[in-house]
């Protein structure tokens, strides 16, 4: 029976779904955690490894003899040295497409906290705001219809296409960018220039998958071209943005707020300098994490690795 060790499973199964579609195809030991020094101990005697986030580079994988196959429990694959796993014959597989409705869910949750701010309100009311108010209503923002405004979508995959049929449901008009731009449009979709998608969006949500070419694509330059009035939402990669400029930017007025689920190092410091920046709200990496969402991806994985042995 294949040895299979899953390194670090709590993020994708605290408890709410079970492991059998995977336990069905060999022998299994989760860990809910494994730090980096004890990757090797962890994986030595194991010829199947699933992680998330676990480091495996040339230095890792060269003590891993046993080792044929290394299934992501994720999309990205920056965690592990591919060329060296190449050179060893292991073989890498990701898990792609479970998490698109949930991601494109959490976007609007995001959007609609910082348009209606509901979560505000609820605590305000709580804290007998509203018990004391002068009147029967009152609000503490200036709340916003998003119907008629320009929803702003960089990177128009699978993801970014989802969140773009909600924005037209809601009576957005819908531009984006895309890499490639031979590919067909969606309907009610207009594909325009870069600095056209940063200056016309009221709201501009970030779908693209980090490149050496767009990291830091969110700058002060850019930022400086976006409306005053502009929302930024990013649940893609948290190096897409300066964060530093992006702290500025909302310091200065230069944009009205924004909404984040990832940062550029995750968990962030005690004193990450965007936890008190105004009008920011963070969500901590979970837009994908929906328990519908984490059940697919345990299917992809475990139909990933299915179609590995059966080779």
């Amino acid at each position: 029976m294949v040895n299979i060790v899953i390194l670090d499973g709590y993020v994708t199964n605290p408890g709410d779904l079970d492991w059998k579609a995977i336990e069905a195809l060999g022998k299994v030991t989760v860990y809910d955690r494994t730090p980096s020094e004890l990757v090797v101990s962890r994986a030595i005697g194991a010829e199947i490894i699933l992680t998330n986030k676990c480091i495996f580079d040339a230095e890792v994988l060269a003590q891993l003899p046993k080792l044929r196959y290394i299934g992501l429990l994720a999309t990205g694959m920056n965690n592990i040295d591919i060329p060296a796993a190449n050179a060893q014959e292991i073989v890498v597989r990701n898990a792609i497409g479970y998490s698109t409705p949930s991601v494109a869910q959490h976007v609007f949750a995001l959007l609609l906290e910082l348009t209606n701010g509901v979560g505000r309100h609820s605590e305000s009311v709580h804290n007998n705001d509203w018990a004391t108010a002068l009147d029967w209503t009152y609000s503490h923002q200036s709340l916003i219809e998003l119907q008629a405004k320009t929803l702003g979508i960089y990177g128009l995959g699978n993801i970014g296409q989802q969140v773009a049929k909600i924005g037209l449901a809601f009576g957005m008009k819908v531009i984006a960018t895309r890499k490639n731009k031979n590919k067909p449009k969606p309907a009610g979709v207009t594909i325009v220039a870069e600095m056209e998608l940063f200056s016309e969006s009221d709201v501009l949500t970030l779908h693209a998958p980090l490149t050496t070419e767009n990291q830091h694509i969110i700058n002060a330059t850019t930022l400086d071209e976006m409306k005053c009035s502009a929302f930024l939402i990013n649940t893609g990669r948290g190096g897409l943005v300066h964060e530093a400029d992006l702290k500025t930017a909302l310091e200065q007025g230069k944009i009205a707020g924004a909404a984040l689920d990832v940062l550029s190092i995750e968990p962030p410091e005690l004193d990450h300098i965007l936890l008190n920046a105004p009008n920011c709200i963070i969500t901590p990496h979970q837009a994908w994490a929906t328990r519908e969402s984490r059940a697919r991806l345990l299917n992809i994985v475990a139909d990933n690795l299915k179609m590995f042995l059966e080779k």
